[in-house]
């Protein structure tokens, strides 16, 4: 307990405890753990002190004393929404996060909230933070096989080597296309070559059948076994 005169009656940090009479001067009680009072009074109690809720936020930056408040600050990630009569932050929540096909245009701090923009045609995002140029698979020596978007990466892949089979049969093909069609080219002008020459074999012309009593002689002559008379 404390006794204050008149002239200590203004102390920080102590509440009445009793007013002073014609008998005793006031007696005063110094802040509990938990309490506080910043200022010179005549009040009877001390002011709670506030407290830095991590839900809201806040961290503690300051303890709490019998003369001053609690001192809370901002976590990270987190800016002020809201304030208290002494200016101090009251309540926080957490930066935005920028969607994937985003960008971080301009990060958050204590006081204001994260700004984000849309990646341009050709760039890409997936956790929203930085866009990206798509890759170019052609430069790489490769092939697209997939379409990039806001969010996603074009996707490549190698060009597959060319096998031997790949690359011999078009040779037997057009081998075996000359082949046949040579063939058919002999079989043709054979085959004209001999209706030619069935064209040019002479045909001997034969005429009636004239029968003389000579012929007939000599015929019966030539015949083995007949006699011919006087």
């Amino acid at each position: 307990m404390v006794y204050l005169s008149s002239a200590q009656y203004f102390l920080i940090g102590l509440v009445v405890r009793r007013d002073c009479t014609i008998e005793s001067s006031t007696s005063c009680i110094p802040c509990i753990r938990g309490t506080f009072m910043n200022e010179a009074n005549g009040l009877t109690k001390c002011f709670p002190c506030s407290p830095c809720d991590p839900g809201q936020g806040l961290f503690t930056q300051a303890e709490c004393k019998p003369t001053s408040n609690t001192v809370c600050d901002v976590l990270d990630g987190f800016y002020c929404r809201s304030y208290s009569s002494n200016s101090k932050c009251s309540f926080a929540v957490e930066h935005t996060h920028c969607s994937p096909g985003q960008s971080t245009k301009s990060p958050g701090t204590k006081t204001t909230d994260t700004m984000c923009e849309d990646c341009q045609h050709g760039f890409y995002s997936q956790h929203g933070v930085n866009c990206t140029a798509w890759t170019d698979c052609a430069a790489m020596g490769h092939v697209k096989t997939k379409d990039g978007n806001s969010s996603e990466d074009v996707i490549c892949n190698k060009v597959p080597p060319r096998s031997h089979v790949t690359i011999i049969a078009p040779i037997l093909l057009l081998g075996l296309t000359v082949t046949v069609l040579f063939c058919f080219y002999l079989a043709r002008a054979k085959c004209k070559k001999e209706l030619h020459g069935f064209s040019e074999v002479p045909v001997q012309e034969t005429g009636p059948l004239q029968v003389t009593s000579n012929s007939l002689v000599e015929t019966a002559e030539n015949v083995p076994g007949n006699v011919v008379t006087d």
